[in-house]
């Protein structure tokens, strides 16, 4: 754990334990104390490769169920155009895209503002 993110695995024995010093601690209990984060903590979740809790996937699952029946009861539904896009689907598409943009002023940033705004109003 210390190898895949020490910053993540020092916020989570804090926040959940409140041990701010690790080292203070023998190593079977900061084994013992890491084992029992839970699987939402930071360091799990990184070791594990998810970007999204469980908690956020069940919400997700019962909101896609909500608007599916919604749906169903719409003229739309009944005729079977615009259904929603599931919410699960976006979430799981942003976990594998995570793309980041970094500009170098306020310009840059304004000038691509400008160009996803167009590109968005165009489609």
């Amino acid at each position: 754990m210390l190898e895949a993110d020490r910053t993540a695995l020092t916020c989570d024995l804090a926040e959940t334990y409140g041990v701010f010093d690790m080292h203070a601690l023998p190593v079977e209990t900061l084994a013992a104390l890491a084992v029992g984060l839970r699987e939402d903590s930071r360091i799990i979740m990184k070791m594990t490769g998810t970007v999204i809790t469980p908690t956020q996937m069940l919400l997700a699952g019962i909101m896609d169920g909500i608007n599916l029946l919604c749906w169903l009861n719409s003229e739309d539904g009944k005729k079977g155009i615009n259904r929603p896009v599931p919410v699960m689907e976006l979430l799981q598409g942003m976990a594998k895209k995570r793309d980041i943009a970094q500009f170098e002023s306020g310009e840059e940033f304004e000038e691509k503002r400008k160009q996803i705004l167009a590109e968005v109003n165009d489609a």
